[in-house]
């Protein structure tokens, strides 16, 4: 997209975001952190892996976003005996009345949709996880030499259940790069859980307004890549990523406690999703409170721990707070 933003885009665009906003706050109690983070990373054009116990509310969120957008929401629960024709597709062979030919067509599976709820996507096999991840990176899918393409947009929350750790299949580190973000749903605090009970036991359902169509949601996505990002914010953001990688020079915690640092696919991810925090706050530019936001939600998923930390209790998050602490960060003029 070559037209440069304007503060007419910004301020027509900002006022679509902050009715996307309102409406997701029809149906879903609290959560603000985590809506804001799922709204970056649709905005961004990636995908999300999603983790938290049972009942929080991560199909709710996921409906509700497809609601407000006018976007096919479809879930799939993801079970050891999953294959991957069941998420893709499949040929079926029909038969025409008339004549009694036969020919196969493509069924297509769940995988066709705008926003793709991949529930306990750990308790299916690898074969099952490639697949889906394989269509999350190329935007299509490939059956008896044909390539069919996905349906724009196309956004998948993955979930991971944390608590139930037998029978799954923990996603490689290779595998779990391909997330933009990796965002953690805690429990509601009293008030917002008084609230949720309420609101799910009455008669009344909540309705959610329709604000925008895909073909919004699709010049949003244009409009990310058209933020300014400083260089010297740009640089800071390499610097950041590379901190994370052990050796000499890399700060005590990541010594300490990493034993793989994250890819350059980090940096890529961190600089966009800064971009769509900047929109979604109605800027023309990403700042240094944008990156800050987003290092943990970026990072926290592509460090490989050690033994030291599991036994210290060091988490993937205390290792980004000490990069950001510990990497000069430019002045606040800057980006």
């Amino acid at each position: 997209m070559s037209k440069a933003l304007t503060e007419a885009d910004i301020e027509d665009l900002a006022g679509h975001l902050v009715r996307l906003r309102e409406a997701i706050g029809q149906a879903v109690v609290g959560q603000e952190e985590v809506v804001e983070q799922l709204l970056v990373a649709l905005l961004a054009g990636g995908h999300c892996m999603l983790e938290g116990v049972p009942g929080l509310g991560k199909t709710l969120l996921v409906r509700t976003l497809g609601q407000a957008l006018e976007l096919e929401f479809r879930r799939v629960q993801f079970t050891p005996d999953l294959m991957p024709s069941d998420i893709l597709g499949t040929e079926v062979l029909e038969e025409e009345h008339g004549t009694g030919h036969r020919s196969f067509r493509f069924q297509k599976g769940p995988v066709f949709t705008n926003l793709l709820l991949a529930d306990e996507l750990n308790r299916t096999p690898p074969r099952t996880q490639a697949a889906l991840l394989e269509a999350m990176a190329e935007r299509t899918v490939s059956y008896a030499g044909v390539t069919h393409r996905l349906p724009e947009p196309f956004f998948v929350l993955a979930t991971q259940n944390p608590i139930e750790q037998g029978g799954t299949y923990p996603l490689p580190e290779a595998q779990l790069d391909r997330f933009l973000l990796q965002l953690r749903l805690d429990y509601p605090d009293e008030a917002e859980e008084l609230a949720i009970v309420a609101q799910t036991t009455g008669a009344s359902v909540a309705e959610v307004p329709r604000v925008m169509d895909a073909a919004a949601v699709l010049r949003l996505q244009a409009l990310v890549r058209e933020v300014h990002v400083g260089e010297e914010l740009m640089a800071w953001i390499v610097r950041l990523v590379r901190a994370s990688r052990p050796g000499d020079s890399a700060p005590e915690a990541v010594r300490s406690f990493v034993q793989w640092g994250a890819g350059p696919r980090a940096a890529q991810s961190l600089v966009l999703a800064a971009k769509a925090r900047a929109l979604l706050h109605g800027r023309l530019a990403a700042t240094r409170d944008d990156v800050t936001a987003l290092a943990a939600p970026v990072m926290r998923h592509r460090l490989l721990l050690s033994f030291a930390a599991e036994a210290g209790q060091v988490h993937a998050d205390d290792v980004v707070a000490a990069l950001l602490r510990e990497v000069p960060a430019p002045g606040a003029a800057a980006g």
